[in-house]
């Protein structure tokens, strides 16, 4: 028995045009004793208003959809304030698709034609403050970041302090804000300020560049 049953689900919301995907997603969900749907729509706008009413853990976020695409529908998330666990799931494994997500605020990015258990296993993983990317598109994501780092300087690992290499090392491990803190006993606050400082040192746009370049350089063992 999954040890995380005896607690309160982790809330799941679906924004995806596909009634078939919700249904088919919402069956799934329905197996499995740590993770609840709590609310689905295929209309990106009543989407964020549920979120807001909602405030589900994670959003299970399509990426075209007609209207306000998902990309679109993330930044008006974020702009509304929703701090949960967003995780982009579409068809798409185009590069530049997969760095907007990312570089929009979104924690995870899975492709629709994953097997059913690998997709729960995933959602697991993003529930519990993880980054969750589809295994195939992991040397894609490396690859953009490497090609579209906006800035020409190359990251040194020595201009971080002591405490910002602890939090690239729990970065580059896909650890949420609120989990790094809880691990190296500091506030949430304070992690936030070490890893804006050290993308600023490191000349590099998001978490997501970070932790790819950490992964790279082996930084994270």
């Amino acid at each position: 028995m999954d040890p995380s049953a005896s607690e309160t689900p982790a809330s799941i919301l679906i924004i995806d045009d596909h009634p078939l995907l919700r249904r088919g997603v919402a069956q799934l969900l329905e197996l499995e004793d740590d993770l609840e749907l709590i609310g689905d729509t295929g209309e990106p706008a009543e989407g964020v208003r549920l979120a807001r009413e909602m405030d589900p853990d994670l959003i299970l976020l399509d990426l075209n959809m007609p209207g306000m695409d998902g990309i679109q529908t993330l930044k008006a998330l974020r702009e509304d304030g929703f701090a949960g666990r967003i995780v982009m799931f579409t068809v798409s494994d185009h590069e530049d698709d997969l760095v907007a997500a990312l570089r929009g605020g979104a924690d995870g990015y899975l492709l629709k034609d994953m097997e059913p258990e690998e997709m729960v296993r995933q959602l697991r993983q993003a529930t519990l403050g993880r980054m969750v990317v589809s295994e195939s598109l992991t040397a894609l994501l490396a690859e953009a970041l490497r090609n579209q780092r906006s800035q020409p300087a190359t990251p040194d690992i020595h201009s971080l302090t002591q405490r910002e290499r602890e939090i690239l090392r729990e970065l580059a491990a896909g650890l949420s804000n609120k989990l790094i803190a809880r691990k190296l006993e500091i506030t949430e606050g304070t992690v936030k300020v070490h890893v804006k400082h050290l993308l600023k040192k490191l000349n590099l746009r998001s978490r997501v560049e970070a932790a790819v370049w950490a992964v790279q350089e082996g930084i994270e063992r």
